[in-house]
């Protein structure tokens, strides 16, 4: 997916906006139908520009840092980026519920997220998840617990995902979440001959409208947010933005930092 889209999708906020507020809506509702011009589209301003919730501190797309070097053959295990901005990471996994609202909440909060996604529940929804602004990383075939499992088996479930993703969205993707957290020596090795930068995990998660925290009681700079795509997302996604907000921090891309 072109990181361009996030630019053209911005444009599109007032019309979204004009839709009314639906935020009660449950998968099943009524999907937007507002199509993102392509990336190579050319957008006017619109007269009154609406102010986001955040404003990107640069241009999303551009490479801030690198991930950490695979070494001996294992790809590096990332749970929190180090940076001395006041910068916070958001991502959601599975796909499981396509919610109707969360490109609309997206857009409105200038939030781009990653999002790791499973064969089994992406397959079939492509053109839901190409209208959304985000990066798609992958997230195995069937979402199994790997820790402990041959290696062969993780390699499977791994390389197969991202070619799966690679041919819906165009572009393999090229960080990797194992399901649950849960990796071993075998998990990483298969992880970089899939091609794969680095294996993502978190500093804090969203569960029920609620921010949970490994350590403290706040987030920090650097910090790596999990959530899921649920029937919760407006509480989780809103829980999320508001807890950012807070604690002064802007999200950015995560794909930004680990290029």
């Amino acid at each position: 997916m072109s990181r361009l889209r996030l630019v053209a999708a911005f444009a599109l906020v007032a019309g979204l906006v004009a839709c009314g507020d639906t935020a009660g809506e449950q998968p099943g509702g009524p999907v937007l139908t507002t199509s993102s011009p392509s990336p190579t589209t050319t957008t006017t301003a619109t007269p009154e520009r609406l102010k986001r919730m955040f404003e990107p501190p640069y241009t999303f797309g551009k490479v801030q840092a690198h991930a950490p070097a695979t070494v001996d053959g294992m790809v590096p295990v990332v749970t929190h980026i180090a940076t001395d901005k006041p910068y916070v990471f958001i991502t959601i996994d599975d796909g499981a519920v396509q919610h109707p609202k969360a490109r609309e909440l997206m857009i409105n909060a200038g939030v781009w997220p990653s999002v790791f996604l499973n064969t089994k529940y992406a397959e079939g929804h492509k053109d839901y998840f190409k209208e959304l602004p985000v990066t798609v990383q992958s997230h195995t075939t069937d979402h199994p617990n790997l820790q402990g499992k041959p290696y062969e088996f993780q390699r499977k479930e791994i390389c197969d995902n991202a070619g799966f993703l690679a041919g819906d969205y165009g572009k393999r993707p090229t960080l990797f979440r194992p399901p649950f957290g849960n990796y071993d020596t075998n998990t990483r090795k298969a992880a970089a001959s899939c091609g794969f930068k680095a294996l993502v995990n978190w500093t804090a998660a969203v569960n029920d409208g609620h921010v949970q925290f490994q350590m403290g009681d706040k987030l920090k700079p650097g910090d790596i947010v999990l959530m899921h795509f649920r029937t919760t997302f407006v509480e989780d996604f809103t829980a999320f933005l508001n807890r950012a907000k807070q604690d002064g921090l802007t999200p950015v891309p995560l794909e930004d930092f680990l290029g």
